[in-house]
């Protein structure tokens, strides 16, 4: 079994909302794999980036439906492309911001 076979079901788990997230890194601290913590690291930044726009647009009391919906829809995309790319044992950056998850979360085991 390949390292990407044995990380495969951690990376999964972290494209599940922001627990998800947070419970596939402790999931990844003793038996660490590569495939895991590349997923890890895009799940935890698009999740983040998510929920700090949300909030700032809560606290702004932004009520335009249309930029709650590209909102929603962008992170909604951006999951399912990660949760696929897991899923298929693929190891696809997330366009934009996906290089740069990789170097800013190095903390993420």
């Amino acid at each position: 079994m390949s390292s990407s076979k044995l990380g495969r079901s951690t990376a999964i788990v972290s494209y599940i909302t922001i627990l998800g997230c947070l419970i596939a890194i402790t999931m990844n601290m003793e038996p660490k794999h590569a495939f895991a913590r590349f997923h890890a690291r895009q799940a935890f930044g698009t999740h983040l980036i998510y929920h700090s726009l949300a909030i700032y647009l809560n606290l702004t009391n932004v009520d335009n439906v249309m930029v709650w919906g590209v909102l929603w829809v962008v992170y909604l995309g951006a999951i399912l492309y990660g949760f696929v790319g897991a899923f298929n044992n693929r190891e696809g950056l997330l366009p934009g911001l996906g290089a740069k998850f990789q170097k800013w979360f190095t903390f993420i085991p």
